[in-house]
């Protein structure tokens, strides 16, 4: 089958730089490399394309509708955005209108997905436990009945990008200020939980396979949090635990809790539900990736692994179930 893998790796395909850009640090993700080997592995005829505003050309040349303007191919979609607002959804907005199937959550899965606000408000709606939180702007809003210590992240984006732990009330204003300079919005300040930290893959659409959790290893680390520099740096981070040792009852609570946030987020395909679990043994979500990395050794393939499923598999695995979405059977 044909098979398009869309990336924002080149970023220079727009028409004017205007608007807040990606950070730099998502734009030297070379994972496509591995995503194309492991389609190609699995006998698919493949394409790399940037999704920019020659986008729809590639693809109509790539994949032209057939005599009944069926889709002749299927884009792998793992474009993050160039610029401007819920950066996530500007590739999968541009397939929608332009007819072409595609892998992944829809435009409006990735914004609710990516506003980490609106996914609170959406699983607490479920009785999904998260922790306690507030918006802020200026740092000196009421914290209400927060307690501290506190966790502050920009509202938006992933790979722990901005995250800074607060003990203090009188340590808050000034990392709410980072956040509202570093990365133009409003700052998610939130309960620290103390405890494990757990990953929970997720596969399929209707039926949804939870593969074996990863859980992250702090190690020796007095606060049991990672920011963006710490994980950037392998050597200071330990390997992860996977699969994680949890009894079948707690098991069940993530399964449960993890497949009701993929529901109210309106994922499809495949995502990563991160929860803790405090020292009472009781699970909080804290946020959904819709786009959860696909690296070889990334925490998804590693749970593939500990499935039984070999990297090309869980590649072609996520292709199929796309695949079954659009067109009610698998691939040939």
């Amino acid at each position: 089958m044909r098979v398009a893998i869309v990336v924002n790796y080149d970023c220079k395909g727009v028409i004017n730089r205007f608007g807040q850009p990606r950070p730099e640090q998502y734009h030297g993700d070379r994972t496509f490399e591995s995503l194309m080997a492991a389609l190609q592995k699995g006998g698919h005829e493949t394409l790399l394309c940037e999704g920019d505003k020659g986008l729809l050309t590639a693809l109509e040349r790539f994949m032209p509708p057939d005599s009944q303007a069926r889709p002749s191919g299927i884009v792998f979609n793992w474009a993050g955005g160039i610029q401007g607002e819920c950066p996530y959804a500007h590739v999968p907005a541009m397939l929608e209108m332009a007819g072409v199937p595609y892998t992944g959550s829809s435009p409006l899965g990735y914004g609710l997905a990516d506003d980490k606000v609106v996914t609170k408000m959406l699983i607490r709606s479920r009785g999904v436990p998260t922790p306690n939180f507030r918006v802020m702007r200026v740092g000196t809003e009421s914290t209400g009945d927060l307690r501290f210590p506190v966790v502050v992240k920009p509202r938006y984006g992933s790979d722990s990008l901005g995250l800074q732990f607060v003990r203090e009330p009188a340590q808050l204003r000034q990392a709410v200020e980072v956040i509202v300079r570093q990365y133009a919005q409003d700052a998610l300040v939130e309960e620290y939980i103390d405890g494990r930290e757990i990953a929970v893959a997720l596969l399929g659409n209707e039926e949804l396979e939870m593969l074996p959790p990863v859980e992250q290893d702090f190690g020796e680390h007095e606060t049991r949090l990672f920011n963006w520099e710490m994980k950037s740096m392998a050597v200071a981070t330990p390997l992860p635990i996977c699969p994680a040792e949890i009894g079948s009852d707690l098991a069940t609570v993530l399964r449960d809790n993890s497949v009701a946030t993929f529901r109210a987020c309106q994922c499809r395909d495949f995502a990563r539900v991160d929860l803790r679990i405090d020292r009472s043994g009781k699970p909080f979500v804290l946020e959904i990736n819709a786009m959860p990395g696909l690296g070889a050794t990334g925490f998804f393939a590693l749970a593939a692994r500990a499935a039984g499923h070999s990297y090309s598999r869980l590649v072609n695995r996520i292709l199929d179930v796309a695949h079954t979405r659009y067109f009610g059977v698998g691939l040939p």
